[in-house]
């Protein structure tokens, strides 16, 4: 049996080795060419390949890709990743909440054997039944853009609290009743521009529970141009406990009326009618979008309805359904723009900003649209 031949060894010029020792102690490169060039140097100093894995605490087949390409192209092409050929496929809007609805349910549910999902059955499930559906966008659907959609619509099928409660058996009827109510936006919106007597107001509500207030130990440490391409941060942290967000978004203006308390119950959702109630003029009819939760349909919110006849109107989301509500949107912007990496020095802090940053928002206030099986949906029916 003939021996299996080694890897040649990487030839570096002077220059090359002096830019690579300068990327590889650079606080300002991107991490990924700074790695880069270490595990370049490194083969190039006689370590091994698993010496080499094991120092950067990695894989074999990632460092001999980088040497590879260093062997192949040249150390500097190696730093970067190859420009990719192909246009990225264009999965549409409607393709997605209808990939998100498949998500939300069990594979048994559709005749399968397993109890949940993985994401290479959920593609392979995606792929097999989207053209019948009408979302050819799928049809090349790969297991990596499944996690991907799920990571950032926050849905994670695969674990247990998603399989406690059974799926709303009228889940299609509460879906149209929803769909019904995005449609009469539209309907409110023409008879306001033609002129006509506005007689409802429609907002879409949410709450966002468990917002840690978080504080830094030791002080940030910020950029300096040719040093430090970032904000430097001590690894530890002191949490002072949570906040819950309560919002509502009204889909005619984009108007948000935000709260940021301590707890979720009946008392703060009573809490957060009463602030709709005093923003509206009283011939106005409120109609809101939430889900079912404990707190909406209570005996104390009950109460607070029954002394305010005629002047709410609950829509719920079906169990399983929380994408069909358009606030869901809103509060995933809130996690990216404002809640990622914040810190504080107390809840109190926390809860101002959070304040703070609905009225940024609202002095330009941004309409959210429903388009998924909009145009099955027609105004009369």
């Amino acid at each position: 049996m003939p021996l299996k031949s080694k890897r040649a060894k990487l030839q570096l010029s002077e220059t090359e080795l002096e830019r690579l020792g300068k990327i590889s102690r650079s606080r300002s490169e991107k991490q990924a060419r700074v790695q880069r060039a270490q595990i370049i140097l490194d083969y190039h100093s006689n370590m091994t390949v698993t010496d080499i894995a094991r120092k950067h605490r990695t894989n074999r087949p990632r460092i001999e890709r980088i040497i590879n390409k260093a062997l192949q192209l040249g150390a500097t092409s190696a730093l970067d990743d190859l420009h990719r050929t192909g246009k990225p496929q264009n999965i549409t809007f409607d393709a997605k909440a209808w990939f998100i609805s498949i998500a939300c349910q069990k594979p048994k549910d559709f005749g399968l054997a397993s109890e949940t999902w993985t994401a290479a059955g959920l593609a392979e499930f995606i792929r097999n039944h989207c053209q019948q559906a009408g979302h050819p966008s799928l049809t090349k659907l790969s297991k990596g853009t499944v996690t991907k959609i799920l990571a950032k619509t926050e849905i994670h099928p695969e674990k247990i609290q998603y399989y406690l409660e059974r799926r709303d058996p009228a889940f299609e009827n509460k879906m149209l009743q929803v769909l019904h109510v995005y449609k009469e936006v539209e309907l409110i919106k023409e008879q306001i521009a033609n002129g006509q007597e506005q007689i409802a107001v429609i907002l879409s509500y949410d709450e966002k529970p468990g917002v840690q207030a978080v504080k830094n130990i030791a002080a940030e440490l910020p950029p300096v141009p040719g040093k430090y391409s970032s904000f430097q941060r001590d690894h530890e942290y002191k949490r002072l406990g949570t906040v819950s967000i309560l919002a509502s978004i009204d889909l005619l203006t984009g108007q948000i009326y935000g709260q940021a308390v301590d707890r979720h119950r009946s008392k703060e959702f009573i809490d957060h009618l009463q602030l709709l109630d005093s923003s509206y003029p009283v011939k106005l009819k409120i109609k809101i979008i939430l889900d079912n939760h404990s707190a909406h349909i209570s005996k104390e919110t009950q109460k607070y309805l029954t002394l305010h006849p005629n002047r709410f109107e609950f829509v719920f989301t079906p169990t399983h359904g929380s994408w069909l509500n358009m606030i869901e949107m809103f509060f995933s912007k809130v996690a990216r723009t404002l809640l990622r990496h914040i810190r504080v020095n107390s809840k109190n802090e926390l809860k101002e900003r959070i304040v703070k940053y609905f009225d940024e928002l609202n002095q330009s206030p941004v309409v959210f649209k429903w388009k998924y099986k909009m145009d099955e949906i027609s105004i009369t029916n």
